[in-house]
């Protein structure tokens, strides 16, 4: 009895060695005769883009993880396993880390606004005021900024450094400064270069729509100190005379609203030759400005700004 028992027993392990045996062998051939595919780049990609890309090649895809970095963007792939270039089978998982993102805003616009109003706004955005140099300046008031270093809606790290050039007022007797000339006509330029001694050479654009003598653009730009042997030159409208002597001038009429304190206004407008400063100055509450201004052939846009902040664009 005991030996027949024995034997059923070795029936039935032969009979599960043999099982596994042939369950291996069509695991082996199933896997085998797959695909050989190759791993595509991931990094860098989102997750839904990265199951885009492994789709069509019949691979799997598993988040292992995610880490902090400021230079890829959210739920964007940092590292995966296997590599990019690998061969593997289809059916294989490809592991991934994607990123959290990092600490970053933007920067905000601070061109034309008082010093101590630009560090409040930078304050605001988890920036810092870096370095300040000063520069006279025939346009702007003292204090004003007139530039930054990044730029507008530049992304950096929280607590970055933005440097700024302020304004130091108009220059001091025996200093000389360019004035802007864009959009004015030419015998303000040559009148102004006659009472400082300064020669100017003149170029014409054809093309221009403005009328003839309107100054296109100049050298070097506003605010730039020049001397007796600097090198002035600007662009003048070479449109021809006639009943039609191109566009139309009219007056772009704005009232600061009512409020408790002063505002600093801006105005700007842009159009196909660019984008131009109109108007920057201080005014109370309820100053009406009226400035005038060339309709321009295929439409331009004003933007007002009050202390820094975008609060109206008009179409011409």
């Amino acid at each position: 009895m005991k030996v027949r028992s024995f034997e059923v027993s070795l029936a039935v392990v032969g009979l599960a060695l043999t099982a596994f045996l042939v369950l291996q062998w069509s695991l082996e051939s199933v896997i085998h005769s797959r695909k050989t595919v190759t791993v595509p780049e991931l990094k860098g990609k989102s997750l839904s883009a990265a199951l885009d890309l492994l789709g069509p090649v019949n691979l799997g895809l598993k988040k292992e993880g995610s880490e902090f970095d400021n230079k890829v963007p959210v739920d964007a792939v940092l590292r995966q396993l296997p590599a990019a270039g690998t061969m593997v089978r289809e059916g294989k998982l490809v592991r991934v880390t994607v990123s959290h993102g990092g600490v970053t805003v933007f920067v905000p616009n601070i061109l034309g606004m008082p010093l101590r109003n630009a560090e409040m706004l930078l304050r605001q955005a988890q920036l810092m005021l870096g370095e300040r140099s000063e520069t006279y300046s025939l346009s702007a008031e003292k204090g004003v900024v007139l530039s930054q270093s990044p730029g507008p809606e530049t992304s950096v790290e929280r607590e970055a450094l933005v440097d700024v050039v302020v304004s130091g007022g108009p220059p001091p007797n025996g200093v000389v400064l360019m004035p802007d000339f864009n959009r004015k006509d030419m015998a303000e330029a040559m009148s102004w270069a006659s009472s400082a001694g300064v020669r100017v050479k003149v170029s014409t654009d054809t093309t221009s729509l403005f009328p003839f003598g309107v100054i296109l653009s100049q050298s070097p730009k506003p605010d730039t100190v020049v001397g007796p042997e600097a090198k002035v030159s600007v662009t003048i409208s070479g449109r021809k005379k006639g009943p039609s002597t191109g566009p139309a001038a009219r007056t772009f009429h704005y009232e600061v609203s009512q409020g408790a304190s002063e505002s600093l206004v801006r105005i700007v407008i842009s159009d196909k030759f660019g984008e131009r400063e109109l108007f920057n100055g201080v005014r109370k509450p309820g100053s009406k400005i009226d400035l005038p201004i060339q309709d321009v052939a295929g439409g331009g846009r004003v933007k007002i700004f009050l202390n820094g902040v975008l609060v109206e664009e008009r179409d011409l």
